[in-house]
């Protein structure tokens, strides 16, 4: 078991680790509970009533967040002509081809978020490998592969996250920082809880939403109630 420094101690104190929390509640708790001397990321883990075994109940997908990230995104694009013009004035970061795909496969990495514009699949597809296993890869299903750059790039500033579950029916995705306010961290939240509420499967059957923890960066879980979470959506 990994030793606890005296902050994550002291945070975890202010923790009832038997107790299912309002969502309000919890988001007051988990500022407190970050300690740290950064801004932490404040992330949600949602364990999900799926079988991942099948690929009808795997969820993917992207929310907006209307709060925000808190983060400076990089935004790669690839593309070429007036599509190309089009990112640049939109505010992409990087944007490139042929030249974009052989700089990555020489090891650069220095980007969050890539787009591309569905002729140059073709050619992205060779990064498979690289930007795949790193959650990189564009993907029509979380709206980084479209010829409307402008709005993919817009999104992906403004706070779009992306989320899937694991291997274990877990979604992990952040919703701010701790330096939010909490009303901020709560419409965030909510946004989150209503994609993954769309998202859900036809085929999956009891008990969606099984368990929810929300924590900072270095504190401690804290667990909020699915049911709580799940009236107020529903509402």
């Amino acid at each position: 078991m990994p030793k606890r420094g005296k902050k994550y101690l002291s945070a975890a104190q202010l923790v009832d680790r038997t107790k299912l929390y309002d969502p309000v509640e919890a988001l007051e708790l988990v500022k407190k509970t970050a300690r740290a001397n950064f801004d932490e990321t404040i992330e949600v883990a949602f364990r999900l009533g799926v079988d991942v075994r099948h690929a009808d109940q795997q969820i993917r997908g992207a929310v907006v967040l209307p709060g925000g990230t808190g983060k400076e995104v990089r935004v790669l694009v690839f593309a070429k002509g007036d599509k190309a013009k089009e990112a640049e004035a939109a505010g992409a970061d990087f944007v490139g081809a042929e030249d974009l795909v052989a700089k990555i496969q020489e090891g650069w990495l220095d980007f969050d978020v890539a787009v591309a514009t569905p002729d140059m699949m073709s050619i992205v597809g060779k990064l498979g490998r690289i930007l795949g296993p790193r959650g990189l890869m564009p993907n029509p299903k979380t709206g980084t592969v479209t010829f409307d750059v402008t709005n993919a790039i817009r999104e992906i500033k403004a706070g779009k996250v992306e989320y899937r579950t694991d291997k274990s029916g877990i979604v992990a995705a952040p919703i701010g920082k701790a330096s939010f306010d909490v009303d901020r961290l709560a419409a965030n939240f909510r946004a989150l809880v209503d994609a993954l509420l769309r998202a859900r499967p036809a085929a999956a059957k009891g008990q969606y939403m099984k368990s929810i923890t929300v924590s900072s960066t270095m504190g401690p879980g804290i667990k909020i109630n699915p049911a709580r979470v799940t009236a107020i959506a529903e509402k």
